[in-house]
């Protein structure tokens, strides 16, 4: 297992660690419920530095990412950053990603999934017929995420960056807690605010950074955060797990993300994704909430009245925050109005539950 630079941080606040994604990486401090709460309420940081950061340089540079992702790069000026995803010749989802835009047309970062770091790189190295420099900066990239409503008030101080009135979606570099050239971004997985903190672990920056965000968040109360509440935390605002909710089955269309998919464009499986469009899907991600007790889980299956399999649970939980239990799958067309009554089997068990309207509420 890799460690990243803070797992000697986690050990020692007597974090529960397990492998994630080929790291040794925290699961929960104190226990799911009080951390999805802490970022909910105030602020919590988030030790994802098991991302993959990718740059892309030269002057085709945008061509290649317009090549291989499905969002419209174009539209990116310098310091701002969006989402996209990479799709594979079926239509199926390679990798979902974050796009930062550091230099228009000539410079950009790219952010994937740790566990898709090797294909997403071969991937696009296979698309580069230009020339255009490609450097992975995976593993000497530190990221961390302070997430939660008063998560900018509390890292003000670490810098003259005016992260709070960073804009959604925006980035800028600087310095941050005494170390240079640092980028912060708000892009954020919890849907609490927040901003995102990347830099390169040279003459102990981490110790440095990390050691300032606690420093000045004690008094606030700012905990660290483990992966469990990140999970509980996104599921609530339905964001998409790669792995579990998208994967190379799965198409933008059935995934819910048509407004990242931009047919103004050439990207692969442009056609297959512009037939089903104009088809429409035949299944479809839908957010449920069980109307029964029980929680659904990842893998479960989805039926209907008569006991028929309309589908299958790619997350659930019993949510933090609404004390009730949710979750998100790919269910037959049919079945994706809001309050269609849906069963889902647990053991034995069929249990009700209804389709909702995602940010679940």
């Amino acid at each position: 297992m890799k460690n990243t630079p803070f797992t000697e941080k986690h050990i020692a606040l007597g974090a529960k660690m397990a492998e994630f994604a080929g790291y040794n990486m925290p699961i929960s401090y104190t226990g799911i419920n009080d951390e999805h709460a802490a970022v909910r309420n105030n602020a919590g940081v988030f030790d994802v530095s098991h991302m993959g950061e990718f740059i892309l340089k030269g002057e085709n540079a945008l061509d290649l990412l317009q090549r291989v992702t499905t969002n419209d790069a174009s539209k990116l000026t310098a310091g701002k950053a969006q989402y996209s995803c990479i799709t594979n010749e079926a239509g199926g989802i390679v990798d979902d990603l974050l796009v930062y835009c550091i230099e228009e047309n000539k410079v950009y970062m790219i952010v994937v999934n740790a566990s898709n770091i090797e294909k997403d790189w071969n991937w696009i190295d296979a698309y580069n017929h230009k020339n255009v420099e490609l450097h992975n900066i995976s593993d000497k990239t530190c990221l961390l995420a302070i997430q939660g409503p008063n998560a900018t008030k509390i890292l003000q101080p670490l810098t003259e960056i005016d992260i709070l009135n960073l804009k959604y979606y925006t980035f800028v570099k600087g310095k941050f807690a005494g170390v240079d050239n640092v980028l912060v971004s708000a892009t954020g997985y919890t849907g609490a605010g927040g901003v995102e903190i990347y830099f390169e672990d040279r003459d102990a920056a981490a110790d440095k950074i990390w050691d300032a965000i606690f420093d000045a968040g004690k008094p606030q109360g700012l905990k660290p955060i483990g992966l469990g509440a990140r999970d509980t935390l996104r599921l609530e605002m339905g964001y998409c797990l790669y792995g579990n909710d998208i994967d190379d089955t799965t198409t933008p269309l059935e995934a819910g993300l048509g407004w990242i998919t931009k047919f103004n464009k050439d990207f692969t499986a442009k056609q297959i994704l512009e037939t089903q469009k104009a088809a429409g899907v035949e299944r479809k991600l839908v957010g449920f909430e069980m109307t029964e007790k029980g929680i659904p889980r990842h893998g479960y299956e989805i039926k209907d009245f008569d006991d028929v399999p309309i589908g299958a649970v790619t997350s659930g939980t019993q949510s933090p925050s609404l004390g009730k239990a949710i979750g998100m799958g790919y269910v037959r067309k049919a079945f994706t109005p809001l309050d269609t009554i849906i069963y889902i089997k647990v053991r034995t068990k069929l249990l009700q539950g209804k389709v909702v309207k995602i940010p679940f509420s």
